[in-house]
């Protein structure tokens, strides 16, 4: 199966989630990420929550138009139960990303809720 093939199919796992996000977003497709997400699914990316596909779309198409280049985040391992799953991705920047994502019926997983941007609590301040 070439790369194309492979990036316009859904995941099989919900850990596949985070590298059909990588290869999608690096190759500037829109629609394949939105794709990625239940028709009703949140994404909340700092001060932005965007609900529904049409407000996803225009979220990436946003984000598209100002990055081009999104490095192969850090994933944990999926945590599953009964048809749910939590994803969990480490940015390079230490950015956490935390999602739930949904068994479909034809078996394949969608993202149902998409927290983006958790920040990693800095150092505490000295004591004084």
């Amino acid at each position: 199966m070439d790369d194309h093939a492979r990036t316009r199919d859904g995941a099989r796992e919900p850990g596949e989630l985070a590298s059909l996000f990588n290869a999608r977003a690096n190759a500037g497709d829109v629609e394949g990420l939105v794709a990625l997400y239940e028709p009703e699914a949140v994404l909340a990316a700092g001060d932005v929550v965007a609900t529904g596909h049409d407000e996803i779309r225009r979220f990436y198409t946003d984000l598209l138009a100002r990055k081009s280049d999104f490095p192969q985040a850090e994933t944990l391992p999926a945590l599953v139960q009964d048809g749910l799953a939590l994803t969990f991705a480490r940015l390079a920047n230490g950015v956490l990303s935390v999602e739930a994502a949904r068994r479909q019926a034809d078996g394949t997983w969608l993202w149902a809720i998409d927290q983006l941007k958790i920040k990693p609590r800095g150092e505490a301040p000295p004591r004084s």
